[in-house]
């Protein structure tokens, strides 16, 4: 059988790592895309068939290079998670850092389409491909403070909607996968501008918020489907977030 291949941005930490290392252990050769060379090799060298591309996803000729790169493998190209996103911020639209909005719609959304187009047509050749479109519960409903991110998660989430309905008939899979509240090292630090003290409080007193692990098994689950069976939506909160705005709290 030839080499399935599964593509996975954002692979340099949280999320993307525990998918990469997941897609490895189901036979995956996993090409593992960030811009941190350095957290890619350290990634690759602890799994058994993978490949490290460094790449940017807001740039044309890195995402180019990249497919590329992917055409170059020995394998037939089955899955793309796009997992590259992220958030910064939290102030209020009155007070919107257009900056930071213009970096969320960037990677969140153009990210995504971006490589999406440029691996289509490798998706396609398999006869067999998954899309998997990593957006976030921010993307159906939003809440103060978090303009920025929902905009760019809802636009995510219209993507993945749009591109399911374009592709019918056509031996290509959508998958969106909208977590909740999930624990990585770098998410909430990130969204606070390496803050440790607001990044902590996000999770403060929540018992077992989700972790990269338990959203990587949904996507190697939801991946690794008979290919006639499609999840469309797959919604995934910790049990202590009962909806956005009420979550279960031990102070």
């Amino acid at each position: 059988m030839s080499t399935r291949i599964a593509v996975v941005t954002g692979a340099s930490s949280g999320i993307g790592a525990a998918t990469a290392r997941r897609l490895d252990a189901e036979g995956f050769h996993v090409v593992a895309v960030a811009r941190r060379e350095d957290r890619l090799k350290d990634l690759v060298a602890g799994l058994s068939s993978a490949t490290a591309v460094v790449a940017d996803v807001t740039s044309d000729a890195s995402v180019a290079a990249l497919a590329e790169a992917v055409g170059a493998l020995d394998g037939t190209v089955e899955l793309l998670v796009n997992n590259a996103g992220g958030a910064i911020g939290a102030e209020t639209v009155e007070q919107a850092d257009l900056n930071d909005w213009q970096w969320m719609f960037d990677v969140n959304v153009l990210g995504t389409v971006r490589v999406t187009k440029a691996l289509l047509p490798l998706l396609e050749r398999s006869g067999r491909a998954t899309i998997v479109v990593l957006s976030s519960t921010a993307g159906l409903i939003v809440y103060e403070g978090g303009g920025g991110y929902t905009a760019a998660k809802h636009a995510q989430t219209a993507v993945a909607e749009t591109l399911r309905l374009e592709l019918n008939g056509r031996p290509i899979r959508v998958v969106e996968i909208d977590p909740g509240m999930v624990r990585t090292d770098e998410f909430a630090l990130k969204r606070f501008e390496g803050d440790a003290q607001k990044a902590a409080a996000v999770y403060a007193g929540v018992a077992e918020p989700l972790v990269a692990e338990d959203i990587a098994d949904c996507i190697a689950w939801t991946a690794t489907r008979p290919h006639h069976v499609n999840i469309d939506r797959l919604v995934v909160r910790p049990l202590a977030q009962a909806a956005q705005h009420k979550v279960h709290r031990v102070l």
